[in-house]
């Protein structure tokens, strides 16, 4: 057992220095480990939670740019029409080939909306039977009327269309339509012949 004289020479051999580098370090952790606990609390505090959606309003929104399609429609507004799109939307109208991207969408709907304007036809909105939203993703489905000149109507259909919120505007990315009407029958090929002769 060593006496008292023997430890206090020993610690006195101990650089001051040391000694209080060791205690500081200690002390040092111990509190850079509190600190980041306190820093982890107001952290997760302070995180900022999503607001709920409001599917309410974004179904209602969905159904206004549907009535503004057929408003633009109506004007022969193909620009417009064409910038309730997104850039790369296809558009899958009846009896021809898919429609990508919007500048190809807003040609096709000018020559539909003159040629029908010239013809004194005119598309009318129905009713909108469905909706919903998801996140970013949305649909809406209803159905439409194609009227003469005199109001009476030549056709009538459905439409769908699916649309993906973008940079807080909702923004049809795919739509189709189709007539309610049975499809003219295509004419035998023997007539066809016949015709040509």
């Amino acid at each position: 057992m060593e006496g008292a004289e023997t430890v206090a020479a020993k610690w006195r051999t101990i650089p001051v220095r040391e000694v209080i580098t060791n205690q500081q370090g200690e002390t040092m952790s111990r509190k850079l480990v509190l600190v980041f606990a306190v820093i982890g609390v107001i952290a997760a505090g302070c995180a900022k939670t999503a607001p709920p959606q409001d599917v309410a309003a974004d179904k209602a929104k969905l159904q206004t740019d549907a009535l503004s399609w057929f408003d633009h429609f109506a004007n022969a507004d193909s620009e417009g029409l064409a910038n309730l799109y997104a850039e790369d939307a296809i558009v899958m109208p009846p009896n021809m080939p898919a429609v990508s991207g919007r500048p190809a969408i807003k040609s096709i709907f000018a020559a539909q909306a003159i040629a029908l304007k010239g013809a004194g036809m005119s598309v009318k909105p129905g009713t909108v039977n469905g909706s919903d939203v998801s996140g970013d993703l949305g649909w809406i489905s209803g159905t439409y009327t194609l009227q003469d000149s005199t109001g009476a109507t030549i056709d009538s259909g459905n439409y769908m269309s699916v649309h993906h919120r973008t940079n807080g505007v909702w923004l049809y990315t795919r739509d189709i339509w189709n007539s309610d009407r049975p499809a003219t029958p295509a004419m035998p090929a023997k007539h066809m012949s016949a015709k040509r002769k």
